[in-house]
């Protein structure tokens, strides 16, 4: 039995679906109390309900598993929210390893982020030698993944077989309750953007993501992280891609940084205000502005780790997009 935590996200839905096409058996898929589940809509899969808060919850889904893909989790590029970070990101994985020891699970892959790695200084290259640092990284998302990924590797010392991938940005169709990345391709192919900040960052596709999490459960070695890296591309380049695939014209004003985040200091109220999902927050805009230079040998070499070119994921999810009715093109 293999068991996806955070199987309506979008890692763990498009981990579902790689594993139901390489016909693994016994594939169970947990869904958070009250979680909306049409991403899983057709799938021939067995689902449980499991809060990750409750560890008898977790405890009674993990018996008799093999392997447990630890996707769920709470993203955010807020500059605040530090404490409801840490209780879904750390306690929720702290719950999940002890049911992993309780219901003797094989094996647990754990999904971080890149940004628990300590970032770079400019000119050098992030890789796995790079050390994990709740208090070196960069803002509270980062530091709860840190702090998540901490323990999960802890465990690997204290003899639970666990593994970690590091994925950089994520992006690819599947995605139903749009991501950072995919309301922001959304809003271009939409028409919706009209000014941009220009800066950089690595975008990896979310299905070889999800190729990545099961090569590493088949392969990767215990207590070791990699890297599942993708592409680097500016942010202009980003929207001239999605225009030349949409036909819709990209905005044309670019609105430069220093401007831009001091007016992002003042996004929060707008947010709160509006009663929206923030997309422009000082965060955002510093992680664009970061070094992003990372590789993924490590992947390539243990795991046969190989991203599809990105022209290949944003056509992939301009199709999907057409195909969800999200979006209507001529």
């Amino acid at each position: 039995m293999q068991v996806v935590t955070g199987a309506t996200g979008f890692v763990g839905n498009a981990l579902v679906r790689a594993l139901l096409a390489q016909d693994v058996p016994g594939v169970v898929a947990l869904v958070g109390p009250s979680r909306r589940t049409e991403s899983l809509a057709g799938l021939e899969v067995k689902t449980l309900e499991a809060d990750m808060r409750s560890f008898d919850s977790l405890l009674c889904a993990f018996q008799g598993a093999e392997v447990v893909y630890h996707t769920a989790g709470l993203v955010s590029i807020r500059t605040g929210g530090l404490r409801r970070l840490l209780a879904a990101n750390v306690e929720g994985t702290r719950n999940v390893l002890r049911a992993c020891r309780a219901a003797k699970v094989g094996r647990l892959i754990y999904t971080s982020s890149v940004h628990a790695l300590l970032e770079p200084p400019v000119g050098a290259c992030l890789d796995e030698t790079v050390p994990v640092d709740p208090a070196g990284v960069r803002g509270p998302y980062a530091q709860s993944k840190a702090e998540a990924t901490r323990l999960v590797l802890s465990a690997a010392w204290e003899g639970l077989d666990t593994v970690v991938v590091f994925p950089s940005g994520i992006i690819g169709p599947y995605d139903f309750r749009p991501s950072y990345a995919g309301r922001f391709i959304l809003d271009c192919a939409r028409g919706r953007l009209k000014a941009y900040v220009d800066g950089a960052y690595n975008f990896v596709d979310v299905r070889d993501v999800a190729k990545g999490l099961i090569s590493a459960a088949g392969k990767g070695r215990t207590g070791q992280g990699y890297i599942l890296a993708g592409h680097k591309v500016s942010v202009a380049d980003l929207i001239r891609a999605i225009e030349h695939l949409t036909g819709v014209p990209g905005p044309r004003w670019r609105i430069p940084f220093r401007l831009a985040r001091a007016a992002g200091t003042l996004m929060p109220a707008y947010y709160w205000a509006s009663r929206r999902q923030p997309l422009f927050t000082t965060y955002s805009l510093d992680v664009i502005a970061s070094n992003c230079t990372m590789i993924s040998c490590k992947a390539q070499r243990e795991l046969g780790f190989c991203p599809r070119p990105l022209q290949e994921t944003l056509k992939d999810t301009i199709d999907w997009l057409k195909e969800a009715g999200k979006i209507c093109l001529q």
